[in-house]
């Protein structure tokens, strides 16, 4: 596959776990926005600094930044073959300029239904000490640290629940769209790590 794949899931779907694993299978790098977006400021170039005014406003960066940045960082080497796109696009405008400067070959869609990734998600507790994550019920913390291991504030409920509503009414157009053009390949994501990467595998 020559040209690049676009991921997007729910929070907490294993995005970034299954992102690894198709990185080192296709050979093609994992491009996140929020990543690129840090670099460009760190490093002061032109698009860092116009991308810096908009997040110091604590503004949304706009699309037209944000496309630039992908234009770059699709000129470098290891780009030659494509990228993996991880959560981004984010909306059918964003798609609509992606295609414009890249061709996407596959679209994986990993779905998890809402009640699971409401489970994965207010069940887990971070260690401060170590910034380990457990999950009360999947992955318990040992008894010794029980007593100091949090709940994030982005792991209650509410804002988990939050969330998922703004993924669905951005995604569910997006998903349309990419359908239509016979781009999207849907996974289900309610299953073992492994079970959910041998499918992705098995249709890239």
């Amino acid at each position: 596959m020559t040209g690049s794949i676009v991921l997007f899931g729910p929070p907490g779907a294993g995005k970034g776990t299954q992102a690894g694993r198709i990185s080192e299978l296709t050979g093609k790098p994992q491009v996140s926005t929020g990543d690129m977006l840090r670099s460009a400021v760190a490093n002061g170039t032109e698009l860092g600094h116009e991308a810096k005014t908009f997040m110091e406003a604590g503004l949304l960066v706009p699309d037209s930044i944000i496309i630039g940045l992908i234009s770059e960082r699709l000129r470098d080497e290891d780009a030659a073959k494509g990228v993996l796109f991880d959560g981004f696009p984010r909306t059918i405008p964003q798609a609509e300029a992606l295609a414009e400067i890249v061709s996407v070959e596959a679209v994986i869609s990993i779905e998890v239904p809402d009640e699971s990734i409401v489970e994965r998600i207010v069940g887990r507790r971070m260690d401060p000490e170590t910034g380990e994550i457990y999950h009360i019920e999947f992955k318990p913390p040992p008894k010794e640290i029980l007593a100091r291991v949090i709940q994030r504030k982005d792991d209650t409920e509410e804002t988990v629940r939050s969330r998922l509503s703004a993924y669905h009414e951005q995604t569910a157009p997006l998903a349309r769209w990419y359908s239509d053009k016979g781009l999207l390949i849907r996974i289900d994501g309610n299953r073992s790590i492994d079970d959910v990467g041998n499918s992705i595998a098995s249709m890239l």
